[in-house]
């Protein structure tokens, strides 16, 4: 079989030095003016127009924002688009919600993996729809017409909000297009997106979940690397290749653009960019906001999801039909809790908090120097230090209580609230709570669930609240404890297991046919969730409060700071915070050095895999057919000039959450892997990056076409791609075809 290549002629350009990290996450629509002469020293090929283009085909169409709904906001992940039938490759823990919902114990897709070999064989991806940007645009002086100096910060919002409705409005030509208003720099400037959003998504192909978790939450984070974390879907539309409902009727949408794939490999200082929807950064937050993430809000957070990760995995080991029921959500909670662990340590270990002071001392004497912005931010970080403070004490009393109020029995019974509260002596209004209870979809809130790992689950939950909250802090549910339970929270949580109405759903239909208000009263379930109730509601308004007042001073910070670099350093250019916007990022392929005698070369090999695999092991089990691919170096055309296959490499690109899954290119545009994951040296670099440890971990494209080739035998799919390799004669420079123009050389 004839395999055909496309290439493009290297442009050289002369480079004094090493590469350095680039930091930031820049605006697609600022390119030329921002960024185009630096990415362009460091080995861009392409021009402006052909990076981003509202009237032409560009980069930027190749690039989805993947997210639950029809509405493109909170952007989970980023796809990109790699064939003419918009065929469109994610991470695999992207697509892993999807893969569940479709799997089955009869056909248990994120064990065994899943292939299609035709369009008829593709199935409904439920949870995912795909955006494509049209186009952005800067909308400040319309939003921020609307607000002045009089107002309160709510009566701002609620003003800035009405005005951006107005624009969305104005820019969805009834509906064609979803636009969305985003605030940056702390609501400083505001930008419009218009997009398309595709709800008809479908799974094409994933690997085992031995392949794309190899690893697991052990991995998570750490380099190197081995997970062959990619997932395959396809976008449909109407037969105008509109936006269209799942129909049998639907065609693969043809887009404006699609990446090539290299198997050209990459190089130590290679140029690379990552384009995506960076979800959230706070690369401009005080030192005092630092403080309070490492003291209160990421323990907090860290403690509850960890407690509920480890409950679920207890069960989920066990049995097969468990561990597709909970998934997802364990793989969400052990993201989470695992992240705020690194932050914690890496925040403190890479002294992040000291570097924030030193710049608002900075500020600070900058104020002190000019009487005019001393008045009008000389407060902000007094005011904020204060907020921070007060919140920091507050959080615990937010978040506990909360997350136990969903907990089993005891978020069930909060339904019967309202019934419960109703007037006894108003006949006519007990018997409208009464009609309501019918109305409650008992069997929803059982769906799903196996009843031994929730019961477990209240148990934990119960004894990390009471472990947590004393009589001070929680004195009705301290004293239910002490005086029904003779202070065993154990023997509370067995109560509510063994005697409550809402324990199991045919208890609570019973009570609907049969209701009875000082049931509800007296149940053990209902009684822990009004302490909670309780308990979260006396800390919520001040808890509010004080977010709004930090939300304003940081607007206010922010907006000084700005002027403070214009002032001192206007050379500076300043990128705003990650809010799920199109954004590109570009650096190159580096190895880095973590600490004294560790070195970290920029890629590892298959032979990693060996080396961790551990037979019949949760985390670094791996299928039989790759160990046998391994061990024969059967690689084909994916080995690299040594020989070896490379499954993940680094590079220094800025990336965060809603990065993963982002296509990481050459300076050629063409496709060279995917992102997936940073490095636990630098999980402070959401808030302050770190360019001697900021590394972004990438599964390297040839491994990824390894697994669906020779691991999977999905040629389908690899003939569907535009594969690109430069041939050995262009890269030495002695062949005509490595003219300035683009070639097709044909190999056997």
């Amino acid at each position: 079989m004839k395999k055909t290549f496309l290439f493009v002629a290297l442009a050289i350009f002369s480079l004094v030095g090493k590469v350095h990290a680039d930091e930031g996450m820049w605006l697609p629509m600022f390119v030329e003016r921002l960024n185009y002469v630096d990415m362009q020293k460091m080995g861009l090929q392409l021009t402006p127009e052909e990076l981003y283009s509202i009237n032409n085909s560009s980069l930027k169409d190749a690039i989805v924002g993947l997210s639950e709904g029809a509405t493109p906001r909170g952007f989970f992940c980023t796809g990109e688009i790699v064939s003419q039938n918009s065929l469109m490759f994610t991470n695999h823990h992207c697509g892993y919600g999807s893969i569940q919902k479709l799997s089955t114990v009869e056909h248990d897709y994120l064990t065994d993996g899943f292939w299609a070999k035709d369009f008829s064989e593709e199935l409904p991806a439920e949870g995912i729809s795909a955006s494509f940007l049209v186009r952005m645009e800067d909308v400040t002086e319309q939003v921020l017409s609307v607000v002045n100096d009089t107002m309160t910060w709510a009566e701002r919002n609620a003003a800035i909000a009405a005005k951006s409705k107005e624009l969305e409005l104005a820019a969805s030509e009834d509906g064609k297009y979803n636009p969305i208003v985003s605030a940056f720099f702390e609501g400083n400037e505001y930008y419009m997106f218009v997009y398309r959003v595709y709800t008809d998504v479908r799974l094409v192909g994933t690997p085992p979940s031995s392949i794309g978790k190899f690893g697991g939450d052990t991995d998570n984070w750490m380099w190197p690397r081995h997970t062959g974390d990619f997932s395959i879907f396809r976008v449909y539309a109407d037969a105008e290749g509109n936006p269209a409902p799942y129909s049998p009727d639907n065609k693969p949408l043809t887009p404006k653009h699609h990446l090539p794939v290299s198997l050209d490999g990459i190089q130590q200082d290679d140029f690379t960019m990552i384009w995506g929807f960076p979800g959230s950064t706070e690369r401009y937050l005080t030192s005092y906001g630092i403080d309070y993430n490492v003291e209160s809000f990421y323990p907090t957070i860290h403690d509850i999801f960890k407690l509920q990760t480890d409950v679920m995995d207890e069960f989920m080991q066990k049995d097969a039909s468990v561990n597709i029921m909970y998934a997802d959500d364990k793989a969400g909670l052990a993201n989470t809790w695992k992240n705020f662990e690194g932050q914690m340590l890496m925040l403190r270990k890479n002294k992040v908090a000291e570097t924030k002071a030193e710049l608002e001392n900075q500020f600070t004497e900058w104020l002190n120097a000019n009487p005019a912005k001393a008045e009008e931010y000389g407060d902000v970080l007094n005011t904020l230090a204060e907020s921070y403070e007060l919140v920091h004490q507050i959080t615990p009393s937010i978040y506990y209580p909360n997350y136990l109020a969903m907990t089993g029995a005891i978020g069930i019974s909060g339904e019967f609230a309202a019934y419960a509260a109703t007037d006894k002596k108003d006949k006519e209004a007990v018997a409208a709570a009464e009609e309501a209870l019918k109305a409650i979809d008992v069997d929803a809130f059982f769906a799903e669930t196996y009843k031994p790992l929730e019961d477990k689950m209240l148990v934990e939950m119960l004894k990390l609240y009471y472990n947590t909250f004393d009589a001070e802090a929680n004195p009705n549910f301290y004293n239910l404890v002490e005086k029904n339970y003779k202070g065993d929270v154990v023997a509370l949580a067995n109560d509510i297991l063994e005697n409550s109405i809402f324990a199991t759903p045919e208890s609570i239909k019973a009570f609907i046919e049969k209701p009875n208000a000082k049931k509800v009263a007296k149940d053990p379930a209902y009684v822990v969730m009004n302490t909670m109730i309780t308990h979260l509601v006396t800390n919520l308004a001040p808890y509010r409060a004080t977010m709004q007042t930090i939300s304003e001073n940081n607007h206010l910070f922010v907006k000084g700071l700005r002027e403070f670099y214009a002032a001192t350093q206007p050379e500076k250019d300043l990128y705003p915070d990650a809010n799920s916007s199109l954004r590109m990022s570009y650096g190159s392929v580096q190895d880095y050095q973590p600490a004294d005698a560790i070195h970290y070369d920029y890629i590892c090999t298959a032979n990693g895999i060996l080396e961790k695999y551990v037979p019949g092991d949760y985390e670094f089990d791996v299928p039989q057919r790759l160990l046998d691919l391994i061990e024969a170096r059967d690689f084909g055309q994916y080995a690299d000039e040594n020989g070896e296959l490379v499954v993940c490499f680094l590079s220094t690109n800025d990336i965060t959450g809603g990065n993963s899954g982002s296509p990481i290119m050459n300076g050629k545009g063409e496709l060279i892997g995917l992102a997936f994951d940073g490095n636990w040296e630098a999980m402070s670099g959401d808030i302050n990056f770190e360019p001697k440890l900021q590394r972004t971990i990438n599964v390297d494209a040839r491994y990824v076409l390894f697994v669906i080739d020779k691991f999977a035998g999905a040629t389908n799919l690899i003939e569907e791609l535009t594969i690109v390799k430069t041939p050995k004669c262009c890269k030495e420079g002695t062949h005509t075809c490595c003219e300035k123009t683009a070639e097709t050389v044909t190999e056997e």
